[in-house]
């Protein structure tokens, strides 16, 4: 997954600290799942920083920067789906309905995930150049 040891082990560090900050999300109604969260979220930020500081090591990307719109439609389509797909809950009672729902939601999002999102990232890949 990482391509050097800083990344990898930065990339640790956060699953780690995650870990650590959901188990306190969890156990947050207690003193020490409040503990736990903070020291979590404290973790995943210094992570996070982490990240920051090793990526002018990481050189040049391979992908030249396209049209971000595409990408933010795609992205915007499967979450929509999944949306469509949690709204049917509270729009009908019936399974039939409900399913109705969800599938409309699983197409929603395949469109995007399918359709949208390769062709955004297609226009500049780096075998066109």
């Amino acid at each position: 997954m990482a391509a050097s040891k800083s990344q990898g082990s930065y990339f640790t560090l956060f699953l780690v600290a995650l870990t650590v900050a959901c188990g306190g999300v969890f156990y947050l109604s207690t003193g020490f799942g409040k503990i736990l969260a903070i020291i979590g979220v404290v973790i995943l930020l210094a992570s996070l920083f982490g990240f920051f500081k090793i990526k002018p090591a990481e050189g040049k990307p391979a992908q030249k920067a396209g049209a971000g719109a595409m990408k933010a439609l795609g992205a915007l389509l499967s979450l929509a789906g999944w949306g469509l797909t949690l709204s049917g809950l509270h729009f009908t009672s019936s399974n039939g309905g409900r399913i109705v729902f969800a599938l409309l939601g699983i197409a929603v999002s395949l469109v995007g995930i399918i359709y949208v999102l390769p062709a955004a990232f297609n226009k500049n890949a780096i075998w066109k150049a």
